[in-house]
């Protein structure tokens, strides 16, 4: 069946007014969701709670896919059971309705953090991280991504659904590069996530691929630029910072450390923006 009414939860986030952006510049309706309505101009459709099944049942009836973003966002926001209910709950939900109603196409906001991060102890495996190096939260909001990630393996094996986990890196919008300079006398700043992040115009343009792909089952896919947010070449990067942890292959002059080949293989992901243009310096390696 061809997509043309796409539901959006998180619409109010940055990574949500990007992905309406993009969905409604190539042709598709939009259902935009979130707990609360702003008054800076950006417009979507509903207010609902996404912890509520019959809420979510309700704003997903007639659409075709859905891109989920909403989740309380990262470990220092809420008290840890309550990040961890709100984000395994709400999750269930969405898969949950589509399942009642339909829907085959889902993508969602798991985190790179099931990777392992912040990587500080115990470091990284291997590089660049690839998708096997999982699962290893460290955190209540990194476990809910966990748990995310198994229900979608289970609701695209029960439902024949396709339900894409997208394992994002630090997301990015194009004013927060201001603040990229301030971080090159010290690669220990970034180090956490391994000097990544994604502009979230390319996590959108991701998003939309996902869903066009119709891709099979449940997989995971790493969501990342294709480089660092360092004026060091990855490799002295690394030889400074984790001299221990082996590389696996070559690797360009900036090249991100989080792989993100899968996604380019699986449904042509092809990051366009980095922080390198928008501050006028050379285009990632």
């Amino acid at each position: 069946m061809a997509l043309r009414k796409i539901l959006v939860t998180g619409a109010q986030g940055q990574a949500g007014r990007a992905i309406e952006r993009d969905l409604r510049d190539h042709g598709y309706e939009v259902v935009g969701v979130d707990l609360v309505r702003t008054a800076d101009g950006e417009t979507f459709s509903w207010v609902a709670d996404l912890t509520d099944l019959g809420q979510t049942i309700e704003i997903m009836r007639g659409c075709d896919g859905v891109v989920h973003m909403a989740a309380i966002p990262n470990n220092l926001i809420k008290a840890e059971s309550e990040t961890f209910r709100n984000n395994t709950l709400s999750t269930w939900n969405v898969f949950q309705a589509a399942s009642i109603l339909g829907i085959r196409n889902v993508v969602w906001a798991s985190s790179e953090t099931v990777l392992g991060l912040p990587f500080v102890d115990p470091e990284p495996r291997y590089f660049p991280v690839d998708e096997d190096h999982y699962p290893y939260p460290n955190s209540h909001y990194s476990l809910s991504k966990v748990v995310g990630e198994t229900m979608a393996d289970q609701f695209a094996r029960w439902h024949g659904m396709s339900i894409q986990s997208f394992r994002i890196s630090n997301i990015m919008t194009e004013s927060a590069y201001e603040a990229f300079p301030s971080w090159q006398d010290d690669p220990h700043k970034r180090k956490w996530n391994l000097w990544g992040y994604i502009d979230a115009r390319d996590l959108a343009q991701a998003c939309r691929k996902a869903l066009e792909a119709d891709l099979p089952g449940a997989r995971p896919y790493i969501i990342a630029a294709e480089d660092t947010v360092m004026d060091r070449p990855t490799r002295e990067l690394i030889a400074e910072v984790f001299p221990n942890v082996p590389v696996r292959r070559e690797l360009g002059e900036f090249e991100t450390l989080l792989s993100i080949e899968r996604a380019k293989r699986d449904f042509g992901f092809a990051p366009e923006w980095t922080w390198r243009r928008a501050l006028g310096r050379d285009t990632a390696g």
